[in-house]
């Protein structure tokens, strides 16, 4: 099987064909640090995290770079409007991200490199701009080094943009530029700007554009020529066009495909916190839904298609993850967990056809009603395959019930104990209460178990709890 991916580039679907054998080099644009991470951002990750597990799925050895923007426009601004520095900001910032990825059981990325941490390499990539006639420092005295968009003809080749229809960069004012479409590399340090947001280079104190930061760090870690940059569809212009054109322009061939992810909108608009029309992973729970029902939110549509966001669409696909999870449950104590094993055919396909999670998802929901037919009919045998396919193909997805990652057994510690105790000695009280025939105390107990977010089953097996919302 081929795996083909949609290649913004050539705007076309086409068979992924690695620059090494076995090999694959992935750069996905992370978040710029000025504020905590919500929902939109965070279905990037899980996107990108998906991609990654059937690239390793398919034999590769898979490098895979998510960088931290922690100096730039936005975050200087945030740290002059709090009277605070601007990395106590990206850090306390960038340990939200972390925390919320580690929630949704998003892989952590080979490195995660920092902006700030690759100044070096951002100066050695103007410099060569500057003396192939690229890139040019301001007349100004300002400090600022722009890009030199008329001297690059392949200029709007990504975004499919004629540059005389393009608007003014809009980076940095335009009277040091000779035009208005160029972009800074690197903008010299002003008196209104915290001293330490700054470093020396060749041109004065300053600080580098947010362009050029991605192409340093793509070249540091994944070298000249690699395999997949991701990111947003609103970072198709002008950001990654200008990566395109920056890094080209320095004799680094750059990225082989293109692979951009839809949005997640609200109300008809895009998430974003200069909209303040954010919801974060806190409100999420606070509806009842746990990170692995919105992890499975973000799989049910195609990586590519926008999701405009509504509470009863998330509460929605909750319940049908519960659904499969219930069979993963009830299969796992009929017949031993196992191991995932035996990916379907169909399954395979609709992720080799650019990541068709859609439809992996309809071959996932047949497999567990053949699943249950079974459960119910006494089947073991047919139990025991069709449990094994359908952990395989939620380990792709990330959402395996019976994964640690979900279980507790890497994440809840010894939290996971203490509640396991708890809720046997109330599930120990109600026992007792039944056995005494006194139902009206047994109600009680599971009831109040349920007002807590604890859902009690009672099964030939005996009585099995799970946390969310009974079905």
């Amino acid at each position: 099987m081929t795996l083909r991916l949609y290649d913004t580039a050539t705007r076309s679907v086409r068979d992924f064909v690695p620059r090494e054998a076995g090999k694959v080099g992935v750069y996905l644009c992370g978040l710029t640090l000025q504020a905590p991470p919500h929902i939109g951002h965070l279905r990037s990750g899980v996107n990108y995290d998906v991609l990654r597990r059937w690239l390793v799925r398919h034999g590769f050895e898979v490098t895979f770079i998510r960088n931290l923007t922690d100096i730039d426009d936005k975050v200087l601004a945030k740290a002059m409007e709090q009277g605070r520095p601007f990395w106590s900001i990206a850090y306390a910032n960038e340990q939200i991200l972390t925390a919320s990825y580690h929630a949704l059981n998003v892989l952590p990325p080979t490195y995660e490199p920092r902006a700030t941490g690759h100044v070096p390499e951002m100066h050695e990539l103007i410099a060569r701009l500057i003396e192939t006639g690229h890139a040019y420092p301001a007349g100004d005295d300002s400090g600022d080094v722009y890009f030199d968009v008329a001297s690059w003809p392949a200029y709007g080749s990504l975004s499919g943009q004629a540059p005389a229809d393009m608007q003014p960069a809009g980076d940095a004012p335009d009277r040091g530029k000779k035009d208005p479409r160029d972009f800074a590399l690197w903008k010299g340090a002003k008196p209104d700007e915290p001293a330490d947001a700054s470093w020396p280079s060749p041109w004065g104190r300053g600080r580098p554009g947010w362009h050029i930061e991605c192409s340093a760090m793509c070249w540091r870690y994944l070298g000249a020529e690699f395999d997949i940059h991701g990111g947003g569809l609103d970072l198709t212009f002008p950001h990654h066009e200008n990566e395109i054109a920056q890094s080209q322009a320095a004799d680094l061939p750059f990225a082989r495909y293109w692979v951009h992810h839809g949005l997640l909108g609200i109300g008809g608009t895009k998430m974003g916190k200069s909209l303040g029309n954010t919801l974060d992973l806190d409100y999420v729970a606070s509806l009842g839904v746990r990170p692995v029902e919105l992890r499975y939110y973000y799989a049910a549509a195609h990586y590519r298609s926008r999701i405009d966001y509504s509470e009863d669409a998330l509460r929605e696909a909750a319940v049908a993850y519960r659904r499969i999870e219930g069979f993963v449950q009830r299969a796992a104590e009929r017949v031993g967990a196992g191991r995932p094993d035996g990916l379907p055919d169909a399954f395979a396909a609709a992720m080799d056809d650019d990541l068709n999670t859609s439809a992996a998802l309809a071959v996932l929901h047949e497999v567990v009603r053949d699943g249950n037919t079974a459960l119910t009919g006494g089947d073991d045998v047919t139990v025991r395959t069709t449990l094994a396919a359908a952990r395989a193909m939620l380990d792709i997805l990330g959402v395996d019930p019976l994964d640690p990652a979900w279980t507790g057994g890497d994440r809840a510690g010894d939290l996971r104990g203490v509640v396991d105790s708890l809720v046997a000695l109330a599930l120990e009280q109600r026992a007792q209460a039944r056995g005494r025939k006194d139902w009206a105390a047994a109600d009680a107990v599971r009831d109040q178990l349920k007002q807590a977010g604890v859902v009690v089953e009672d099964t030939p097996q005996g009585p099995r709890w799970t946390i969310g919302e009974q079905d």
